[in-house]
């Protein structure tokens, strides 16, 4: 019991230091906490946790559930197709603090498409997610990564891909995409996962547990890129925001 507790009381004070990025995000200076919890400043070790192809509600929520219990903000972009019926997922990642992004209507490949089948996927995700959260300010993230000029000039938004990838949707392996991550994982990294694999929920929780035990704090892409004092431009692409 008295390492449950623990575990349960670090994680708390670990959330807390999170919960202060928002402050950051307009100030971008050093926070003074209250005593004995840790200070998150643009000196800090941030990594940006990002999941794809959800949501699911089975795996989701448990993931949402770990997240929360460790203070941990993600970013999720998420199928257009998928959020009818999950529209409680929706609206409980982004009043929990999570970032929601585009990753089309039917995880298409975008570069192979005309303007009116792009509009089709990234359009019609974009009103749906509007008509959901009340708000215009989605992220995108081509399915496989693949882009060029046209999508660069369609997307109206920054373009989100990725610096670490454990391809957990090969094996689903739990014990793998940890190790892979740990050992790869470096300040200013953005994570790619899908939260669709209940292998890759188990991961990435215990991902933030030891990466936190390295000194590691959890940050949506926004806030990352705030943080190290990067603007995210329309139409732009970003792997990662190293110091």
């Amino acid at each position: 019991m008295k390492q449950r507790s623990g575990r349960r009381w670090a994680a708390l004070l670990m959330g807390s230091a999170v919960l202060l990025l928002g402050g950051l995000l307009s100030r971008r200076v050093p926070v003074e906490p209250a005593s004995g919890q840790a200070v998150v400043t643009t000196d800090s070790k941030l990594i940006a946790l990002t999941f794809d192809d959800g949501p699911r509600r089975s795996t989701t929520t448990r993931l949402l559930d770990g997240l929360e219990e460790r203070g941990v903000h993600a970013t999720f972009f998420l199928i257009g197709a998928q959020i009818e019926g999950n529209e409680d997922i929706l609206r409980r990642m982004d009043e929990a603090g999570h970032q929601i992004g585009i990753h089309t209507f039917d995880h298409v490949q975008l570069d192979a498409l005309n303007r009116i089948d792009f509009d089709a996927q990234v359009e019609r995700s974009r009103t749906l997610l509007k008509e959901v959260l009340g708000h215009n300010d989605f992220l995108l993230r081509p399915p496989y990564g693949l882009l060029d000029e046209r999508v660069k000039e369609w997307a109206g938004c920054p373009i989100i891909l990725w610096s670490v990838d454990p391809e957990d949707w090969n094996d689903q392996s739990t014990t793998r995409e940890v190790s892979h991550i740990v050992s790869h994982a470096q300040d200013g990294d953005i994570i790619l996962m899908h939260d669709i694999f209940p292998a890759s929920v188990d991961a990435a929780l215990e991902v933030v547990d030891q990466l936190h035990a390295q000194g590691y704090l959890f940050c949506t892409v926004e806030e990352l890129f705030s943080l190290r004092g990067i603007s995210l431009e329309a139409g732009e692409t970003y792997w990662n925001a190293y110091p």
